[in-house]
Protein backbone atom coordinates (compact mmCIF):
# COMPACT_ATOMS: atom_id res chain seq x y z
CA UNK A 1 0.00 0.00 0.00
CA UNK A 2 2.71 2.18 0.87
CA UNK A 3 4.56 1.89 -2.66
CA UNK A 4 0.69 2.97 -4.27
CA UNK A 5 0.52 6.13 -2.16
CA UNK A 6 4.27 6.94 -3.38
CA UNK A 7 3.04 6.40 -6.82
CA UNK A 8 0.22 8.56 -6.75
CA UNK A 9 1.95 11.11 -4.81
CA UNK A 10 5.20 11.53 -7.17
CA UNK A 11 2.72 11.32 -9.85
CA UNK A 12 0.49 14.55 -8.07
CA UNK A 13 3.53 16.35 -7.58
CA UNK A 14 5.10 16.29 -11.24
CA UNK A 15 1.86 17.36 -12.50
CA UNK A 16 0.89 19.92 -10.25
CA UNK A 17 4.37 21.50 -11.32
CA UNK A 18 3.00 21.21 -14.84
CA UNK A 19 -0.13 22.63 -14.48
CA UNK A 20 1.38 25.81 -12.00
CA UNK A 21 4.05 26.23 -14.96
CA UNK A 22 1.23 26.63 -17.39
CA UNK A 23 -0.37 28.75 -15.40
CA UNK A 24 2.02 31.10 -16.15
CA UNK A 25 2.53 30.08 -19.48
CA UNK A 26 -0.83 29.73 -21.18
CA UNK A 27 -1.54 33.34 -22.30
CA UNK A 28 -4.93 34.67 -23.70
CA UNK A 29 -5.18 36.55 -26.81
CA UNK A 30 -4.79 40.68 -26.24
CA UNK A 31 -6.87 43.56 -27.35
CA UNK A 32 -6.46 45.04 -30.48
CA UNK A 33 -5.77 49.02 -30.36
CA UNK A 34 -8.44 51.07 -32.26
CA UNK A 35 -7.39 51.56 -35.77
CA UNK A 36 -5.14 48.64 -36.07
CA UNK A 37 -6.00 47.12 -39.18
CA UNK A 38 -7.14 50.33 -40.89
CA UNK A 39 -3.55 49.85 -43.23
CA UNK A 40 -3.26 46.34 -43.72
CA UNK A 41 -6.03 43.65 -43.06
CA UNK A 42 -5.49 40.03 -44.28
CA UNK A 43 -8.71 38.70 -45.70
CA UNK A 44 -10.54 36.06 -43.25
CA UNK A 45 -13.08 32.96 -43.89
CA UNK A 46 -14.65 31.84 -40.84
CA UNK A 47 -15.74 28.51 -41.65
CA UNK A 48 -18.43 26.49 -39.64
CA UNK A 49 -18.93 22.48 -40.50
CA UNK A 50 -23.13 21.97 -39.21
CA UNK A 51 -24.67 18.70 -39.25
CA UNK A 52 -28.04 18.64 -36.92
CA UNK A 53 -26.85 21.96 -35.09
CA UNK A 54 -30.68 23.31 -34.72
CA UNK A 55 -30.34 24.59 -31.38
CA UNK A 56 -26.80 26.30 -31.08
CA UNK A 57 -25.45 27.12 -35.45
CA UNK A 58 -27.94 30.59 -35.18
CA UNK A 59 -25.85 31.51 -32.18
CA UNK A 60 -22.88 30.36 -33.66
CA UNK A 61 -23.66 31.76 -37.23
CA UNK A 62 -24.55 35.53 -35.32
CA UNK A 63 -21.66 35.64 -33.72
CA UNK A 64 -18.99 35.04 -36.62
CA UNK A 65 -21.17 37.61 -38.93
CA UNK A 66 -20.58 40.21 -35.85
CA UNK A 67 -16.81 40.25 -35.77
CA UNK A 68 -15.47 44.04 -35.58
CA UNK A 69 -13.06 43.33 -38.42
CA UNK A 70 -13.07 44.62 -42.17
CA UNK A 71 -12.44 42.06 -44.44
CA UNK A 72 -14.03 38.80 -43.18
CA UNK A 73 -16.26 36.18 -44.83
CA UNK A 74 -18.28 33.21 -43.11
CA UNK A 75 -18.72 30.03 -44.65
CA UNK A 76 -21.66 27.71 -42.99
CA UNK A 77 -21.50 23.97 -44.53
CA UNK A 78 -25.13 21.96 -44.04
CA UNK A 79 -24.05 18.61 -43.42
CA UNK A 80 -26.94 16.44 -44.95
CA UNK A 81 -28.83 17.48 -41.86
CA UNK A 82 -32.14 16.07 -41.11
CA UNK A 83 -33.30 18.25 -38.21
CA UNK A 84 -34.12 22.23 -38.66
CA UNK A 85 -30.50 23.34 -39.69
CA UNK A 86 -30.71 23.72 -42.84
CA UNK A 87 -34.36 26.10 -42.47
CA UNK A 88 -32.24 28.26 -39.71
CA UNK A 89 -29.18 28.95 -42.29
CA UNK A 90 -31.72 30.00 -45.09
CA UNK A 91 -33.43 32.72 -42.60
CA UNK A 92 -29.99 33.86 -41.49
CA UNK A 93 -28.31 34.05 -45.26
CA UNK A 94 -31.49 36.01 -46.10
CA UNK A 95 -30.14 38.98 -43.99
CA UNK A 96 -26.42 38.25 -44.50
CA UNK A 97 -26.52 37.71 -48.45
CA UNK A 98 -22.92 39.66 -48.34
CA UNK A 99 -21.28 38.31 -46.13
CA UNK A 100 -22.60 34.51 -45.59
CA UNK A 101 -22.34 31.67 -47.96
CA UNK A 102 -24.50 28.48 -46.75
CA UNK A 103 -23.21 25.28 -48.55
CA UNK A 104 -24.93 22.27 -49.12
CA UNK A 105 -22.80 19.16 -48.29
CA UNK A 106 -21.82 16.76 -50.71
CA UNK A 107 -22.21 12.86 -49.92
CA UNK A 108 -18.79 11.83 -48.05
CA UNK A 109 -16.66 9.65 -49.66
CA UNK A 110 -16.37 5.87 -48.01
CA UNK A 111 -12.65 6.82 -47.29
CA UNK A 112 -13.24 10.39 -44.92
CA UNK A 113 -15.09 10.74 -41.99
CA UNK A 114 -17.91 13.27 -41.69
CA UNK A 115 -15.43 16.38 -39.98
CA UNK A 116 -12.66 16.39 -42.15
CA UNK A 117 -14.96 16.04 -45.69
CA UNK A 118 -17.23 18.93 -44.39
CA UNK A 119 -13.66 21.43 -43.41
CA UNK A 120 -12.35 20.08 -46.39
CA UNK A 121 -15.42 21.29 -48.32
CA UNK A 122 -15.36 24.81 -46.81
CA UNK A 123 -11.91 25.26 -47.14
CA UNK A 124 -12.12 24.57 -51.19
CA UNK A 125 -15.54 27.26 -51.24
CA UNK A 126 -13.20 29.80 -49.80
CA UNK A 127 -10.57 31.60 -50.98
CA UNK A 128 -9.51 33.92 -47.70
CA UNK A 129 -5.65 34.64 -46.94
CA UNK A 130 -6.26 33.56 -43.31
CA UNK A 131 -8.96 30.38 -42.80
CA UNK A 132 -10.94 29.63 -39.13
CA UNK A 133 -12.20 26.58 -38.24
CA UNK A 134 -15.15 26.62 -35.67
CA UNK A 135 -17.75 24.17 -34.76
CA UNK A 136 -21.36 25.10 -34.52
CA UNK A 137 -21.32 24.77 -30.66
CA UNK A 138 -19.27 27.47 -30.28
CA UNK A 139 -19.82 31.45 -30.25
CA UNK A 140 -17.14 34.48 -30.46
CA UNK A 141 -16.93 37.75 -29.32
CA UNK A 142 -16.82 40.71 -31.53
CA UNK A 143 -13.15 40.63 -31.76
CA UNK A 144 -12.45 37.10 -31.72
CA UNK A 145 -11.18 37.30 -35.36
CA UNK A 146 -9.23 40.80 -35.06
CA UNK A 147 -7.06 39.50 -31.81
CA UNK A 148 -6.73 36.41 -34.15
CA UNK A 149 -4.81 37.41 -36.81
CA UNK A 150 -2.66 40.29 -34.66
CA UNK A 151 -1.66 37.28 -32.55
CA UNK A 152 -0.57 35.62 -35.86
CA UNK A 153 1.41 38.29 -36.72
CA UNK A 154 2.84 39.19 -33.79
CA UNK A 155 4.38 35.51 -32.82
CA UNK A 156 4.76 34.87 -36.17
CA UNK A 157 2.32 31.82 -36.25
CA UNK A 158 1.28 29.82 -39.62
CA UNK A 159 -1.74 27.96 -37.16
CA UNK A 160 -3.62 29.18 -33.45
CA UNK A 161 -5.30 27.20 -31.68
CA UNK A 162 -7.70 28.62 -28.73
CA UNK A 163 -9.04 26.19 -26.23
CA UNK A 164 -12.61 27.61 -25.33
CA UNK A 165 -14.40 29.09 -22.02
CA UNK A 166 -16.29 25.90 -21.51
CA UNK A 167 -20.00 26.74 -20.49
CA UNK A 168 -21.01 23.74 -18.58
CA UNK A 169 -25.19 23.18 -17.56
CA UNK A 170 -25.94 19.71 -15.99
CA UNK A 171 -24.18 18.10 -13.25
CA UNK A 172 -22.10 15.79 -15.13
CA UNK A 173 -20.98 18.17 -17.41
CA UNK A 174 -19.68 20.56 -14.22
CA UNK A 175 -17.82 17.27 -13.11
CA UNK A 176 -16.35 15.95 -16.32
CA UNK A 177 -15.48 18.69 -18.79
CA UNK A 178 -13.15 20.32 -16.25
CA UNK A 179 -11.22 16.91 -16.02
CA UNK A 180 -10.48 17.14 -19.81
CA UNK A 181 -9.08 20.24 -19.34
CA UNK A 182 -6.77 19.08 -16.04
CA UNK A 183 -5.27 16.25 -17.82
CA UNK A 184 -4.43 18.64 -20.73
CA UNK A 185 -2.75 21.50 -18.41
CA UNK A 186 -0.89 18.86 -16.22
CA UNK A 187 0.31 16.33 -18.69
CA UNK A 188 1.63 18.95 -21.52
CA UNK A 189 4.00 21.49 -20.74
CA UNK A 190 1.88 24.74 -23.13
CA UNK A 191 5.50 26.38 -23.88
CA UNK A 192 6.79 23.21 -25.66
CA UNK A 193 3.80 23.75 -28.06
CA UNK A 194 5.33 26.48 -29.97
CA UNK A 195 9.27 25.08 -29.40
CA UNK A 196 10.77 22.11 -28.65
CA UNK A 197 12.08 21.58 -25.66
CA UNK A 198 15.85 22.75 -25.13
CA UNK A 199 16.97 19.89 -22.99
CA UNK A 200 15.95 17.76 -26.05
CA UNK A 201 19.29 16.93 -28.16
CA UNK A 202 19.17 18.91 -30.92
CA UNK A 203 19.13 15.67 -33.66
CA UNK A 204 15.82 14.56 -31.90
CA UNK A 205 13.86 18.06 -31.23
CA UNK A 206 12.09 17.97 -34.57
CA UNK A 207 10.99 13.98 -34.88
CA UNK A 208 10.13 14.90 -31.05
CA UNK A 209 8.11 18.53 -31.63
CA UNK A 210 5.37 15.87 -32.76
CA UNK A 211 5.12 14.58 -28.58
CA UNK A 212 4.31 18.27 -27.37
CA UNK A 213 1.40 19.12 -30.48
CA UNK A 214 -1.89 19.50 -29.19
CA UNK A 215 -5.12 21.93 -30.74
CA UNK A 216 -8.72 22.46 -30.19
CA UNK A 217 -10.99 21.96 -33.05
CA UNK A 218 -13.56 24.24 -31.93
CA UNK A 219 -11.05 26.92 -32.59
CA UNK A 220 -8.37 26.44 -35.20
CA UNK A 221 -6.75 29.40 -37.05
CA UNK A 222 -4.20 28.93 -39.95
CA UNK A 223 -2.67 30.68 -42.83
CA UNK A 224 -4.25 29.46 -46.17
CA UNK A 225 -0.73 28.93 -47.93
CA UNK A 226 0.50 26.95 -44.99
CA UNK A 227 -2.42 25.02 -44.55
CA UNK A 228 -2.54 23.72 -48.15
CA UNK A 229 1.20 23.16 -48.36
CA UNK A 230 0.32 20.28 -45.18
CA UNK A 231 -2.11 18.89 -46.86
CA UNK A 232 -5.04 20.40 -45.17
CA UNK A 233 -8.43 18.35 -44.34
CA UNK A 234 -7.58 15.83 -46.85
CA UNK A 235 -4.39 15.00 -44.79
CA UNK A 236 -6.54 13.97 -41.39
CA UNK A 237 -9.39 12.82 -43.72
CA UNK A 238 -9.97 9.13 -41.65
CA UNK A 239 -8.77 11.06 -37.99
CA UNK A 240 -11.58 11.02 -35.39
CA UNK A 241 -9.07 13.21 -33.35
CA UNK A 242 -8.74 15.67 -35.98
CA UNK A 243 -7.58 18.56 -34.44
CA UNK A 244 -4.67 17.04 -32.97
CA UNK A 245 -3.85 15.38 -35.89
CA UNK A 246 -3.16 18.88 -37.98
CA UNK A 247 -1.04 20.02 -35.12
CA UNK A 248 1.01 17.30 -35.94
CA UNK A 249 1.51 17.61 -39.67
CA UNK A 250 1.77 21.44 -39.29
CA UNK A 251 4.88 20.58 -37.18
CA UNK A 252 6.00 17.51 -39.14
CA UNK A 253 5.44 19.86 -42.82
CA UNK A 254 7.77 22.41 -40.37
CA UNK A 255 5.24 25.39 -39.78
CA UNK A 256 5.14 27.38 -36.07
CA UNK A 257 1.79 27.13 -34.02
CA UNK A 258 1.09 28.03 -30.34
CA UNK A 259 -2.27 28.06 -28.39
CA UNK A 260 -4.11 30.16 -26.10
CA UNK A 261 -6.68 30.82 -23.64
CA UNK A 262 -9.98 31.59 -25.24
CA UNK A 263 -10.86 34.16 -22.40
CA UNK A 264 -13.19 37.00 -23.76
CA UNK A 265 -13.01 35.58 -27.40
CA UNK A 266 -14.60 32.20 -27.68
CA UNK A 267 -17.15 29.87 -25.66
CA UNK A 268 -18.39 26.76 -26.40
CA UNK A 269 -20.85 23.99 -24.57
CA UNK A 270 -20.67 20.94 -25.92
CA UNK A 271 -22.67 18.84 -24.70
CA UNK A 272 -26.54 19.69 -23.18
CA UNK A 273 -27.64 16.02 -21.63
CA UNK A 274 -25.68 13.02 -19.86
CA UNK A 275 -26.36 11.03 -22.72
CA UNK A 276 -25.02 13.37 -25.29
CA UNK A 277 -21.77 13.67 -23.02
CA UNK A 278 -21.31 9.85 -22.58
CA UNK A 279 -21.67 9.31 -26.72
CA UNK A 280 -19.25 12.62 -27.20
CA UNK A 281 -16.52 11.50 -25.61
CA UNK A 282 -17.09 7.61 -26.47
CA UNK A 283 -16.13 8.30 -29.65
CA UNK A 284 -13.06 10.57 -29.01
CA UNK A 285 -11.67 9.14 -25.85
CA UNK A 286 -9.44 5.82 -27.62
CA UNK A 287 -8.33 7.93 -30.57
CA UNK A 288 -6.82 10.22 -28.38
CA UNK A 289 -4.78 7.58 -27.05
CA UNK A 290 -3.88 6.84 -31.04
CA UNK A 291 -5.81 3.41 -30.02
CA UNK A 292 -2.77 2.51 -28.06
CA UNK A 293 -4.24 -0.05 -25.59
CA UNK A 294 -1.29 -0.48 -23.32
CA UNK A 295 -0.79 3.08 -23.03
CA UNK A 296 -4.73 3.28 -22.79
CA UNK A 297 -4.73 0.88 -19.69
CA UNK A 298 -1.41 1.90 -18.30
CA UNK A 299 -3.05 5.24 -18.11
CA UNK A 300 -6.34 4.44 -16.63
CA UNK A 301 -4.34 2.24 -13.99
CA UNK A 302 -1.85 5.24 -12.83
CA UNK A 303 -5.33 7.82 -12.66
CA UNK A 304 -6.99 4.79 -10.51
CA UNK A 305 -3.68 5.28 -8.18
CA UNK A 306 -3.15 8.81 -8.49
CA UNK A 307 -7.06 9.91 -8.01
CA UNK A 308 -8.74 7.36 -7.19
CA UNK A 309 -7.09 5.43 -4.28
CA UNK A 310 -6.38 7.82 -1.69
CA UNK A 311 -9.72 8.89 -0.77
CA UNK A 312 -10.96 5.10 -1.36
CA UNK A 313 -8.36 4.21 1.53
CA UNK A 314 -8.75 7.29 3.49
CA UNK A 315 -11.35 5.85 6.07
CA UNK A 316 -9.65 2.39 6.41
CA UNK A 317 -6.59 4.51 7.22
CA UNK A 318 -8.21 6.82 9.86
CA UNK A 319 -10.29 3.99 11.03
CA UNK A 320 -6.53 1.85 11.47
CA UNK A 321 -4.88 4.78 13.26
CA UNK A 322 -2.24 4.29 10.60
CA UNK A 323 -0.20 7.74 11.11
CA UNK A 324 2.33 7.15 8.39
CA UNK A 325 0.17 6.31 5.43
CA UNK A 326 -2.47 8.61 6.79
CA UNK A 327 -0.22 11.33 6.02
CA UNK A 328 0.79 10.40 2.76
CA UNK A 329 -3.18 9.92 1.72
CA UNK A 330 -3.78 12.85 3.27
CA UNK A 331 -1.21 14.76 1.08
CA UNK A 332 -1.94 13.07 -1.91
CA UNK A 333 -5.78 14.46 -1.27
CA UNK A 334 -4.71 17.86 -1.04
CA UNK A 335 -2.41 17.55 -4.35
CA UNK A 336 -5.29 16.35 -6.06
CA UNK A 337 -7.97 18.77 -5.01
CA UNK A 338 -5.57 21.48 -5.45
CA UNK A 339 -5.25 20.30 -9.04
CA UNK A 340 -8.99 20.54 -9.43
CA UNK A 341 -9.40 23.88 -7.99
CA UNK A 342 -6.88 25.51 -9.25
CA UNK A 343 -8.39 24.90 -12.91
CA UNK A 344 -12.02 25.47 -11.78
CA UNK A 345 -10.79 28.93 -11.01
CA UNK A 346 -8.64 29.20 -13.87
CA UNK A 347 -11.36 28.59 -16.26
CA UNK A 348 -14.53 30.01 -14.01
CA UNK A 349 -16.13 26.81 -13.15
CA UNK A 350 -17.78 26.34 -9.72
CA UNK A 351 -15.14 25.22 -7.09
CA UNK A 352 -17.48 23.43 -5.30
CA UNK A 353 -17.25 20.53 -7.82
CA UNK A 354 -13.66 20.30 -7.05
CA UNK A 355 -14.48 18.04 -3.88
CA UNK A 356 -16.29 15.88 -6.61
CA UNK A 357 -13.21 15.30 -8.62
CA UNK A 358 -13.08 11.31 -7.87
CA UNK A 359 -16.91 11.47 -9.06
CA UNK A 360 -15.79 12.52 -12.53
CA UNK A 361 -12.71 10.08 -12.40
CA UNK A 362 -15.02 7.00 -11.43
CA UNK A 363 -16.90 8.33 -14.99
CA UNK A 364 -13.61 8.33 -17.18
CA UNK A 365 -12.69 5.04 -15.43
CA UNK A 366 -16.27 3.71 -16.51
CA UNK A 367 -16.34 5.32 -20.53
CA UNK A 368 -12.65 3.43 -20.56
CA UNK A 369 -14.29 -0.07 -20.17
CA UNK A 370 -17.11 0.87 -22.77
CA UNK A 371 -14.42 1.73 -25.03
CA UNK A 372 -12.53 -1.16 -24.40
CA UNK A 373 -15.75 -3.53 -24.99
CA UNK A 374 -16.51 -1.31 -28.28
CA UNK A 375 -13.25 -2.31 -29.54
CA UNK A 376 -12.81 -5.56 -29.22
CA UNK A 377 -16.02 -6.09 -30.17
CA UNK A 378 -15.28 -3.88 -33.49
CA UNK A 379 -17.79 -1.65 -32.50
CA UNK A 380 -17.91 1.53 -34.81
CA UNK A 381 -18.66 4.56 -32.98
CA UNK A 382 -21.50 6.85 -34.07
CA UNK A 383 -22.17 10.55 -33.72
CA UNK A 384 -24.62 12.99 -34.78
CA UNK A 385 -26.64 9.40 -36.65
CA UNK A 386 -23.29 8.83 -38.28
CA UNK A 387 -21.33 6.01 -38.25
CA UNK A 388 -17.83 7.10 -38.06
Amino acid sequence: MQILFYIALGYLVITTAILVLNKNDFRSLTSVPPSYFDRQAPSVSICIPARNEEETIERCVRSALAQNYPHCQVYVLDDESTDGTADILEKVQQEFQDTLTVLPGRTKPDDWLGKPWACHQLAEASDEQIIIFIDADTWLASDAVAKTVRMMGQDVLDFLTLWPIQKLGTFWEKNVIPLIYQTLFTLLPVRYVSRPPRWIPSFFQESASSFFAAACGQFLAFKRSSYEDMGGHESVKDEIVEDVALAKNMKYAGFSMNMYHGKHTVNCRMYRSSSELWSGLRKNFLAGFNYNIPLFVITAILNFIAYLFPPIALPFLIANSSTSLLTLCCISIFFMLLQRFIINRWFGWNTFYGLLHPLGVSWFQLLGLQVLKDYVSERPPEWKGRKL
